[in-house]
């Protein structure tokens, strides 16, 4: 369960995709949970623990680490499958998400799993509490710096602006903020529900530095928020435009998938995609693939590679 910073973006990528998987069969096993947010999620999530963070799985209260908040508690099945991943706990935990007993609550709780920095339920209530471990940080003179992740639905509460007030008053520029703007919560389109564009204008207008990125964009999220690190002068918001249920094609984006798990027969189809995917992107990849050990459920079968096409199998030929 060693950590290993990742720099190659087609490394970075196929952990997501890892990631992806053990989301999937995790949310399987729990027979409830969340599924859209937290695969569209799955690439930031990534780009953090494995390559920008600075934190270490052996000591999650390392006093020199970056504080990870996850205001939308409820995508936390990509927070614990990233987390085993890095080596926070073993990988096969992930099979107990949701279960009586468990350390893998439907929301993270702080007290159960170390790594995690506040137990997170009530939407709204993350970037205040963001706020507050960065002006706290700055009062102690400390480096540290501050990621909150957010939905644009909890932007519906009130308890987010009035965070969004504070930490501008403060110019807590030690706080970035990443928002997951996938358009989607529990009753359908957020525009519809309670229009909130343009948050980016909104946020300019609350004195916040405002930077809109794709989500899913691997190399565009290790550049933007390389850059978000040396942020100065005020906080900092991503806008993160991400799909929901991103490598599942009949789950991309339908607000249905966002509090419901998929089930056996539907996870066959969708680990099948994301190893179609893996194959038709970074070809001869699936033994890398097995040594990252993503985990399954008896009720759904491992995928098998897929078959060489002509053109692969010519390649090996030439090389030999």
């Amino acid at each position: 369960m060693t950590f290993k910073k990742l720099t190659s973006i087609k490394d970075l990528q196929m952990m997501a995709d890892v990631i992806r998987e053990d989301t999937i069969s995790a949310l399987v096993a729990a027979k409830s949970g969340h599924s859209a947010g937290p695969l569209g999620m799955a690439d930031i999530f990534t780009a953090l623990y494995f390559n920008l963070l600075n934190h270490n799985p052996e000591n999650p209260l390392w006093d020199a680490r970056d504080y990870l908040v996850l205001s939308n508690g409820h995508i936390c099945p990509v927070l614990y499958a990233t987390m085993a991943n890095a080596g926070y706990f073993f990988k096969k935990e992930l099979l107990t998400l949701r279960k009586l007993g468990t350390r893998l609550q439907g929301h993270p709780h702080r007290e159960s799993l170390p790594g995690v920095e506040i137990t997170s339920g009530p939407l709204g209530s993350g970037l205040s509490q963001a706020s507050g471990m960065a002006y706290g940080l700055r009062l102690d003179k400390k480096k540290n710096r501050v990621f909150c992740l957010m939905s644009d639905g909890e932007h519906d509460e009130g308890n987010t602006w009035e965070a969004v007030l504070f930490a501008a008053k403060y110019k807590l520029d030690n706080l970035i903020a990443i928002l997951d703007r996938n358009y989607i919560q529990i009753d359908g389109n957020t525009e519809d529900i309670m229009p909130l564009d343009s948050l980016e204008a909104k946020y300019k207008a609350f004195n916040w530095n405002v930077v809109t990125i794709n989500g899913n964009d691997m190399e565009q999220i290790l550049k933007i928020l390389t850059k978000a690190k040396s942020n100065k002068g005020k906080p900092l918001m991503v806008i993160a435009k991400t799909t929901p249920g991103k490598g599942v094609s009949f789950m991309e984006g339908k607000y249905e998938w966002h509090g419901k798990p998929p089930k056996p027969n539907e996870a066959e189809v969708a680990l099948r995609e994301l190893h179609e995917k893996e194959s038709k992107e970074r070809g001869d990849w699936y033994l890398k693939h097995l040594k990252l050990k993503p985990v399954h459920v008896k009720s759904v079968p491992a995928p098998k590679p897929a078959a060489k096409t002509k053109t692969e199998k010519s390649k090996k030929k030439k090389k030999r």
